[in-house]
This record gives structure tokens, C-alpha cells and sequence, in this order.
């Protein structure tokens, strides 16, 4: 009698916020008359994943995902190929707000079928002060963005319908403004700032927002958050939720009292 091996993933949770990192992604199957027969050779092996990244206007980044028995790989801005980007790594230049998004790689062997990283959040950060224009077009980042802003992060929602208590309620889609570890994992409060808002930023009166700080500290409003000031954590994450018509395109949320 072969022996079966159940395989736990496990969640990680911070207060509305959800994470799911693996670090190798295997080809498999759910039908029992086909695990054990199907040639798990054709398929790569994921052993590097691309990581989430918040990056200043105007920055440059990079992605990288890796594989083993790969011959191919292909990289997706939001599910769609990127002409010609077939290497291992994504080299992304100048970033303006209009570069927000999930950047994901199909990896293959020759003939195989292919098989997708992670999708990694890439959002993109300017000063309120900075033409919207001149953020998109030429990643122009404005003085201030070290010490005062307001801040201006795009990127782009997804759509899951849920409910949580009065606020944010039920909603159909949400963004989620954060950074990684790495990058300081939020936001942080300017010293001596009397005001720490984060704002809708399109203009839209029906959505509502949420902030996180990394000691526990949370609050939800609509449309605008106040952080109470002097600030119980050192840095934040935000997410705004809509409760209906999720957008498609890069979202932004204005940050009042933060620094990069």
C-alpha cells in the first residue's frame, strides 16, 4: 500500500491583512488515478519566487524568479505577456504610477506547459506635488518626498467579495498599501507632525479605509483615516475597500505625515 502525504499551508494573518508566500511551487494534480502515474519531469520547479516592492517614482527595480529543469520564461505585467522579457530576471526602469501592478513569470520547459510564479505587488510612490503627468510619463519624484509629502502610492486592487464587522463592511475588491520587511514593512510618521491622514485618493466618496500599525494599532473611516497623533507605532500599512465597481486600473491612496 503506497502511502499518502497531506500537505499543510499555512496562513499568515496581521490584522486584515493576508499572506501567502511559498518559496517552491511543484506541478501537481488533485485526481488520484493520476498522481501517481503523471510525469512530474515535464514540469519546472520553482525554487525563487519575485517579491512585492514599494518604489520611489522615477526608481528603478528588479524581479527575479528562478527554476529548475526550465528552458523558458515569459514575464506578465497584470496577466498579460511583456514583449520580449524571456529572461530570468525583469529589469523595470524610470517607474512612473502608471507601472503599478502584479508582475508574475510563466516558466517551461520546451514544449511543456507552463508553469507561474507568484504574483508580486509592485507600487509606486510620488509626492502629491508632483504633476500627475509628469509622475506617469517620466517618473518625476518632487522635493519632499523624504520629509513631509503628502504621498501618493498607487496599486492596483483585486477583486474578493467579503464582510468584516461595520468597517469596512462588505465589499467587493481592495488594495492593500504595504511594504516588505525589507523596506521598513510601512510607512513612517513624520516627528512632530500634527496631522497623520491617509485619503482616497481618486476622489471617490464610497470607499473605506483602513490602516494597520505594526504594534496593533487600527482604525477604519470612510473615504479618510486619521491616525491619532503622537502615533503608537512606527510605521503603518493601509488598504481601501470598495464595496462595488472594482477598479481595473492603478488605485491611489494620499498619504498626510509620513515620510518614504
Amino acid at each position: 500500500m503506497k502511502r499518502r502525504i497531506l500537505h499543510i499551508v499555512s496562513l499568515a494573518s496581521i490584522t486584515g491583512f493576508l499572506a501567502i508566500t511559498p518559496n517552491i511551487i511543484h506541478a501537481q494534480t488533485t485526481d488520484p488515478l493520476l498522481a501517481d502515474s503523471l510525469d512530474q519531469s515535464q514540469f519546472p520547479i520553482i525554487v525563487v519566487q519575485p517579491v512585492d516592492q514599494v518604489i520611489i517614482a522615477g526608481s528603478n527595480t528588479v524581479l527575479s524568479a528562478q527554476a529548475l529543469d526550465a528552458d523558458n520564461y515569459q514575464w506578465q505585467s497584470n496577466g498579460v505577456d511583456i514583449v520580449g522579457q524571456t529572461n530570468s530576471t525583469l529589469v523595470l526602469q524610470n517607474l512612473g504610477l502608471k507601472d503599478a501592478g502584479a508582475y508574475s513569470c510563466n516558466v517551461s520547459q520546451t514544449g511543456g506547459d507552463p508553469v507561474p510564479t507568484r504574483a508580486a505587488s509592485v507600487e509606486v510612490e510620488t509626492t502629491a506635488n508632483a504633476t500627475a503627468a509628469g509622475a506617469t510619463a517620466n517618473g518625476v519624484t518632487a522635493d519632499g518626498i523624504l520629509g513631509g509629502g503628502p504621498i501618493v502610492v498607487a496599486g492596483l486592487p483585486r477583486p474578493g467579495s467579503g464582510t468584516q464587522g461595520t468597517c469596512p463592511g462588505s465589499y467587493a475588491g481592495y488594495v492593500i498599501y504595504s511594504k516588505t520587511i525589507s523596506q521598513g514593512w510601512g510607512w513612517a510618521p513624520i516627528s512632530g507632525a500634527t496631522t497623520l491622514t491617509a485619503s482616497d485618493g481618486s476622489g471617490r466618496t464610497d470607499t473605506k479605509i483602513v490602516y494597520n500599525g505594526a504594534y496593533g494599532d487600527s482604525g477604519c473611516d470612510q473615504t479618510t483615516v486619521t491616525i491619532p497623533y503622537p502615533a503608537y507605532s512606527p510605521v503603518y500599512r493601509f488598504a481601501i475597500y470598495f464595496p462595488n465597481n472594482v477598479p481595473t486600473t492603478n488605485y491611489p491612496i494620499v498619504l498626510t505625515g509620513f515620510n518614504q
